[in-house]
């Protein structure tokens, strides 16, 4: 009896201390997270953030708590990041530790595998596969400026067909980007009026859209239960299934016609080095590896530098005075008569410093995709636990007042010294930085500056209001930035 109440009695002091190292393990972890406003049960902070412009509601809140702060997304906890100091010492000095990657909804599928929501060592293999492949294939090369090239003649030759008649540009400037990836991913072209590569198109659009809606953040805080009720969630799940089909049904053709010895592109590349890992499935080079992967690089190759481009030339027509003085820039250095390059770039100071006002002031991925803590993390006199929701904020780099006077004001000058010299910026990263940099940042740098240069080459833009009435007002601020709808006449110079 003495040894059973002995037993019990240990059994009870174990449980105990277990309990107790349990509750002073999260007491600790509380106690040491950034400050932030105090969360209310099942709703979290959320309704203390404006939905239709979280990063908004970022730069209120830094404001009170500092460039650190935690908040609750429901029950999700999530640190933000706010200020070129302490983003630029996660991204870069503690770039380990902050390089998982949070959940983002309607990607689920994506989870774990691809390029851009993947977590741990296949994250790392495909990402190391994926930049080595696409160098070799030209990414931000010679042979892919002669590809923007290509389809930089394409495009001028679409927009000179319309003959200066009004048209809303989504369409016809998506078509441009998503055939230079299309090319590196499938070696395929399709025409602007193909209906299967329109369908595409819309499909991207309205992904990055909804992604941007007020109700996708919300449903990002409570996707479990929300997935059950109607919303316009399950139309980005639904679109974001018709993407990954499309993709796959191209992989399955390239895996019929595939010859080792001879790849032709990107998805070849893919699918060989799947075929060689195939007696270790742990090494993770699946075929559904391979179709996350080149769905990954679609979607980010196409959306961003169309919806840079459509807002960037909503912002030209808004400003006259500075597509005139591009005119007179793109008259001196290139001419009529040849193709803009590459080169020409560095001659090409006000454009240049145009091009990057461009991105820095329609801030396209404001609060950066989400990162996640690896580990435990001590940042500052801060204890982040593992498994935490990041946001590394680019509207703190971006719109930051000092370096950037009047940052809510469109001004090539940010970019410009007092002798008219392209000044570079070292807050400037539309692309953000570090070990999650964006695969595809030379690419788009590359047809941002040709394809905006070859229109401008050979048209004038035309509004059909008076400048001073056009609105740069974002329709939705969330993942992204989304310009809001307008119609332009392209009239041949």
């Amino acid at each position: 009896m003495a040894l059973f109440l002995t037993s019990t009695l240990a059994l009870l002091v174990w449980l105990s201390s277990l309990l107790l190292i349990s509750i002073w393990k999260t007491f600790y972890r509380t106690w040491k997270l950034p400050p932030g406003p105090f969360p209310i049960p099942i709703f979290g902070n959320l309704l203390q953030l404006d939905v239709k412009n979280i990063p908004k509601s970022f730069a209120r809140l830094a404001k009170e708590y500092g460039p650190v702060f935690t908040l609750y997304l429901g029950s999700k906890r999530a640190v933000v990041l706010h200020g070129y100091e302490v983003v630029k010492e996660v991204l870069l000095d503690h770039k380990e530790e902050f390089v998982g990657r949070a959940d983002v909804p309607g990607f689920e599928v994506h989870k774990n595998l691809g390029i851009i929501f993947n977590n741990g060592n296949l994250w790392k293999q495909t990402r190391r596969f994926s930049l080595t492949t696409l160098r070799d294939w030209g990414m931000g090369k010679k042979g892919n400026e002669e590809r923007i090239q290509e389809e930089a003649q394409r495009l001028v030759k679409e927009l000179r067909n319309t003959n200066a008649l009004p048209l809303d540009p989504t369409s016809i400037l998506s078509s441009a980007p998503c055939n230079v990836i299309s090319r590196i991913l499938f070696q395929k072209h399709f025409d602007y009026k193909d209906k299967e590569f329109l369908r595409l198109m819309q499909i991207i659009r309205e992904i990055f859209y909804l992604l941007s809606s007020p109700w996708i953040q919300i449903f990002q805080a409570f996707p479990s239960f929300l997935r059950y009720v109607p919303g316009t969630h399950h139309k980005l799940i639904n679109n974001i299934a018709k993407m990954k089909k499309f993709v796959s049904e191209q992989v399955k053709e390239h895996q019929e016609s595939l010859d080792p010895n001879h790849p032709r592109d990107f998805t070849d590349c893919l699918l060989i080095e799947a075929e060689k890992q195939k007696q270790d499935p742990q090494l993770g080079f699946s075929m559904e590896n391979t179709t996350i992967t080149v769905a990954d690089l679609l979607f980010a190759g196409t959306e961003t530098t169309s919806t840079t481009l459509r807002y960037g030339l909503l912002i030209l027509l808004k400003y006259p005075e500075v597509e005139e003085k591009i005119h007179q820039e793109i008259d001196k250095v290139i001419g009529s008569d040849r193709m803009p390059s590459m080169k020409d770039r560095n001659e090409m100071p006000y454009t240049d410093a145009v091009i990057n006002e461009i991105q820095r002031f329609i801030n396209l991925v404001p609060s950066n995709v989400p990162h996640m803590t690896a580990q435990d993390v001590k940042l500052r006199d801060f204890i982040i636990p593992k498994g935490t929701t990041v946001y590394p904020t680019l509207t703190s780099l971006l719109f930051d007042c000092k370096e950037f006077p009047n940052p809510e004001k469109f001004d090539p000058e940010h970019f410009l010294d007092k002798n008219g010299k392209f000044k570079k910026s070292d807050y400037f990263k539309p692309f953000s930085a570090g070990k999650r940099i964006c695969a595809g940042e030379g690419l788009a740098r590359m047809e941002i500056f040709l394809l905006l240069t070859s229109i401008l080459q050979k048209f004038s833009l035309k509004s059909l209001v008076d400048p001073k009435q056009i609105d740069l007002t974002p329709k939705a601020v969330g993942f992204g930035t989304i310009p809001p709808s307008y119609q332009i006449c392209f009239v041949p110079q």
